[in-house]
């Protein structure tokens, strides 16, 4: 593709010089030669020739996108299922820790 456009510019470009240094050309009239008649059709072309690969390169990066999304999708459910081990029991009481030796267990006497 850049090869057409490396030789189209080329032809584009003589033929603007040919126009300058003509007796009956201008400058002017070879800068809109190498506009009009160059540079328009060939960004127009590489735009359209182009198209393929910026869908390529958009897929590639929607594809990235999701995958970190899922992955911090399932960091993140990875991490909910571990504090719901560490909890034993599902009730709203926290679990309570043995109690120290200093303390007497209470009873009713016999």
């Amino acid at each position: 593709m850049y090869l057409i456009v490396i030789a189209w510019t080329y032809v584009t470009l003589m033929m603007a010089v040919a126009e300058a240094t003509s007796p009956q050309g201008t400058v002017l009239g070879a800068l809109i030669t190498f506009g009009l008649y160059g540079m328009l059709p060939m960004s127009i072309l590489v735009y359209i020739l182009g198209t393929p690969s910026r869908k390529r390169k958009i897929k590639a990066r929607e594809a990235a996108e999701q995958a970190a999304y899922d992955a911090e999708q399932a960091a993140l459910q990875q991490q909910a299922s571990g504090l719901a081990s560490a909890q034993p029991d599902a009730g709203s009481e926290a679990p309570t820790a043995a109690e120290g030796s200093a303390v007497t267990p209470v009873r009713k006497e016999p």
